[in-house]
């Protein structure tokens, strides 16, 4: 199985080295897109032995992966993982996605924290079960953590789904435009690791659009 770790990055440089040598040292490519950070995250991943892709200003996490899976589909990989660079996901469980992966040739593989929410801030917890609760209902398909970023995608999914999302909706748009086309969703369990960083989600403005988001669908044909 080709397979890439795809990690989108805005100022990282306290992370990016050390998860880049990681996720290497388990001899995977490492992708890292660079969106528009003023710090040296571009040279950290450069230096521990990413490919490095950017943005030249920032244009949000959404934006990111899709330049991320462009190239995923342009160089023949048959899948990726992508995962977030600030350290909440842990490279030790690349192995369980694959493991899950050769079990049941899901087309993505969700990563899920709910078994084990240890540190994970009880607004996150809620808030999470609930968006979990209804985009389930939208894929017609049980995921328990829909909105963990650490997640395996075939490249055949992202060959028959249209992307438009800009930021952090899009980890929502993948699943519930892939369930439309009969993608099979699988999860397996991760860590949960959360320490002193500070969440790029903005509580009004990211719900807000994530509601839009949802609405749009509604009324949306298949695509």
């Amino acid at each position: 199985m080709k397979i890439a770790i795809l990690i989108p990055a805005h100022n990282e440089a306290q992370t990016i080295g050390p998860l880049v040598e990681a996720v290497r040292a388990l001899g995977y490519d490492c992708i890292v897109i660079n969106d528009g950070s003023m710090d040296k995250t571009e040279e950290l991943a450069n230096k521990a032995g990413a490919v490095v892709l950017r943005t030249e200003s920032k244009r949000g996490k959404g934006n990111a992966l899709k330049v991320g899976f462009e190239y995923i589909m342009r160089n023949s990989y048959e899948a990726l993982i992508a995962m977030d660079g600030d350290g909440q996901h842990s490279p030790s469980d690349i192995a369980a996605f694959v493991a899950c992966y050769q079990k049941t040739n899901a087309d993505i593989i969700s990563g899920n924290r709910m078994l084990n929410p240890k540190g994970m801030p009880i607004v996150r917890l809620a808030t999470n079960h609930f968006m979990s609760w209804l985009i389930s209902i939208f894929c017609r398909q049980h995921i328990p953590d829909t909105q963990c970023g650490f997640r395996l995608i075939k490249t055949k999914v992202l060959e028959n789904i249209r992307l438009e999302s800009s930021d952090f909706e899009i980890e929502t748009e993948v699943l519930i435009k892939a369930s439309k086309k009969g993608f099979k969703i699988a999860s397996v369990g991760i860590q949960t690791i959360y320490s002193n960083e500070v969440s790029k989600i903005q509580p009004v403005r990211d719900t807000l659009r994530f509601i839009a988001y949802l609405w749009r669908e509604l009324f949306r044909k298949n695509d």
